[in-house]
């Protein structure tokens, strides 16, 4: 077992899209568990880009100088607590460290099903997964034959949504994503049925070429202009299901969408964000819904792992550059992919 461990601290707050030098490695003595807690080995980090708001100087975010929280899967190697045994696996938000000190109330045991690997509790069947899953039937309550377009349709939500739309009898499955590479992928692997790149055009001749008869329901990951675009493809009594606004997280004055205000009365569109955590009583219906595809192969989580803590920073900033495909993951270089 090693004797020291490593956390990641924010050292400054970013103007614009955050580099390496906002953040410091700290080396310290591996933490001691006290009574009623128990020590984990972290083995798998999961970077989002909630993580940039986070950054910023908001109630709520992270504080300079300390540790960085997120989603994370550790091993407990030093228990004094009976409900955590040595040698569980559980899942915490103490991440961005190498090691940390758990109560029982701030983890979750992870069930173990057949053919699962641990990494799709932190994609598929984790917060990334929940929050597409929770999109599609609680928000836009998508029916079978219904038209989509899902922005960002590459990221981990996007290739989720667009999986679980599949699933559940979605008809036109169109998105956008930002290389030609993604828009393979999702046409070719994730089961979109066209998907454009945003860097090529207007989103709302893009949208248009692609979704010439409208949508029904989009899933916004972006929101700008192509929030804009599709407000005017929706059908009537359309759905906009909002989860995030990646293009405006590292623009410190973002320009505000410009729409026709008029098409939400007119077509009688409805438009309503959300935020997972207040869907945790969700999760077992999402182990319900998705563990068996998995185990059949029907459903494939889409996942970009990065290999080494200490790439933790790197991977995040690939991420908000959008050099990933699915969920963007950190494993450490010890752990055997395979495991479940």
């Amino acid at each position: 077992m090693n004797e020291t461990a490593l956390t990641v601290h924010q050292t400054a707050r970013p103007h614009g899209f955050p580099t390496a030098e906002h953040f410091a490695f700290v080396e310290s003595t591996l933490p001691e568990p006290v009574a009623d807690s128990a020590l984990v080995e972290n083995l798998y980090w999961s970077v989002d880009p909630y993580h940039r708001e986070m950054m910023d100087d908001l109630p709520g975010g992270f504080a300079l100088g300390t540790p960085l929280e997120g989603r994370t899967i550790g091993r407990v190697i030093a228990s004094r607590t009976p409900r955590l045994a040595e040698g569980e696996i559980v899942l915490h938000r103490q991440g961005w460290r190498t090691h940390a000190v758990v109560t029982p109330e701030e983890t979750r045991q992870l069930p173990r099903f057949d053919g699962v690997p641990l990494t799709a509790y932190l994609s598929i069947l984790g917060g990334t997964g929940l929050t597409a899953y929770v999109g599609l039937t609680r928000i836009a309550r998508l029916q079978e034959g219904e038209d989509l377009f899902v922005s960002a349709a590459a990221g981990g939500v996007g290739t989720a949504t667009g999986r679980f739309a599949r699933l559940l009898g979605a008809g036109r499955l169109v998105g956008s994503a930002g290389s030609a590479a993604k828009a393979r992928h999702l046409i070719q692997e994730v089961g979109y049925d066209a998907v454009f790149d945003y860097h090529d055009g207007p989103a709302a001749d893009l949208l248009g070429k692609v979704a010439p008869d409208g949508i029904d329901v989009f899933v916004d990951n972006v929101g700008g202009e192509q929030l804009a675009a599709a407000v005017g493809a929706l059908r009537e009594f359309g759905r906009i299901v909002r989860i995030g606004t990646i293009s405006q997280y590292n623009n410190p004055d973002p320009p505000t969408p410009r729409f026709n205000y008029a098409d939400i009365v007119e077509k009688s569109l409805r438009m309503e964000g959300f935020l997972v955590s207040n869907y945790r009583d969700i999760q077992e219906e999402l182990y319900g819904f998705a563990v068996p595809h998995l185990q059949s192969g029907r459903l494939v989580p889409d996942e970009t792992v990065v290999d080494g803590f200490e790439h933790i920073v790197e991977a995040f900033l690939g991420m908000l550059r959008g050099r990933n495909t699915g969920k963007i993951i950190v494993r450490d270089s010890t752990e055997p992919l395979s495991v479940n």
